[in-house]
């Protein structure tokens, strides 16, 4: 009796881990009322208003139609560019979750102080997952960058 409990139980908890793993694979690294929207930007970047992407270790903020909810933080990396979407990855969205740049090196979430690596994404404190990327694509003879989803 005590060994089918035990066989019981050890089942139990496994079924309740694989939810956990499925349900995790199945946010795309953010919580599940972070929004879908459609994303299509397109940068030509000659233009002067986005000068900072020239250089790596430049940003922007991109705040336009079809730029997601909250709009985006671009940044020039050693290997091309990241497109962050400014709501918070792990909390719901509300009136004080908008992603910011701090100091030219983080990305914060005003908030609760979540934080993460500007350059890379990674997380450095309270959140567990980096900020949603979206795909781009990068004609170095026009000098455009195009971000979709």
């Amino acid at each position: 009796m005590k060994r089918k409990l035990h066989h019981l139980l050890c089942t139990i908890i496994l079924i309740f881990n694989l939810s956990l793993v499925t349900s995790c694979s199945n946010r795309e690294d953010t919580i599940n009322c972070f929004p879908k929207t459609p994303i299509n930007v397109v940068l030509n970047l000659n233009l002067p208003a986005y000068f900072n992407l020239q250089n790596t270790g430049g940003w922007i903020y991109i705040d336009e139609q079809q730029a997601g909810t909250r709009g985006l933080i671009i940044v020039r990396t050693t290997n091309g560019f990241l497109a962050f979407d400014r709501n918070a990855p792990h909390i719901c969205p509300g009136s004080d979750t908008t992603l910011s740049v701090e100091g030219n090196i983080k990305i914060v979430c005003p908030k609760d102080g979540a934080e993460w690596i500007l350059f890379t994404g990674e997380p450095t404190k309270i959140a567990q997952v980096p900020p949603k990327t979206y795909p781009y694509s990068y004609d170095s003879n026009s000098n455009t960058l195009s971000i979709y989803y």
